[in-house]
């Protein structure tokens, strides 16, 4: 079991696996150990062998590689909507170690803007894409003259980025728009 104070014993023993894996046991020597210091059980006052387990109030990600989840781990962004069950897959069918749990996991963060835009237009205040992206701050902050002439690699794609910002927006409002005008119609 880990976070225990006591070592654990061994699974195999030093034999079997420089049996079986070639090279094992190389930094056997405390010697050639750095971690031998830490390894060490030191009296430390702590009134606990294992930390007493936080409250599971709601059910938490957790890797397939670990059995249980830590004695104390961060509640301050609970899953919710399609971001919070892509999270949820991400962690029940893929190892950390795979690059498809990263993805889903990227994917779920832009999934979770998206939610959060969405949320915001029903909210007493919604998002302001002019004053919330800084692009006010393009003519008053010498946004011209910071970009042009000194060789900054970010300057390739600024033709890009109104078409990120404003894209969405114009998209929904055409949608908006197409909706309304055939609502109205009937």
């Amino acid at each position: 079991m880990a976070y225990v104070a006591e070592k654990q014993a061994p699974r195999f023993t030093s034999e079997e696996l420089r049996a079986r894996i070639p090279g094992w046991g190389a930094d056997l020597d405390p010697k050639d150990r750095p971690s031998v210091p830490r390894e060490q059980r030191l009296e430390t006052g702590a009134h606990w062998d294992f930390p007493e387990r936080q409250p599971e109030l709601q059910p938490r990600e957790r890797s397939i590689e670990h059995a249980m989840l830590t004695p104390v781990f961060g509640t301050t962004a609970p899953l919710k909507g399609l971001s919070g069950v892509l999270r949820r897959v991400a962690y029940a069918r893929f190892s950390e170690g795979r690059a498809a749990h990263w993805l889903i996991l990227l994917g779920a963060d832009r999934v979770d803007a998206i939610e959060s835009h969405l949320v915001s237009f029903v909210s007493a205040r919604p998002d302001n894409p002019i004053t919330q992206t800084g692009i006010l701050s393009e003519g008053r902050r010498h946004g011209f003259s910071s970009r042009y002439g000194k060789k900054r690699v970010d300057t390739r794609h600024t033709w890009m980025d109104p078409i990120i910002v404003a894209g969405p927006w114009v998209l929904a409002g055409v949608v908006l728009f197409r909706v309304i005008k055939s609502v109205s119609k009937r």
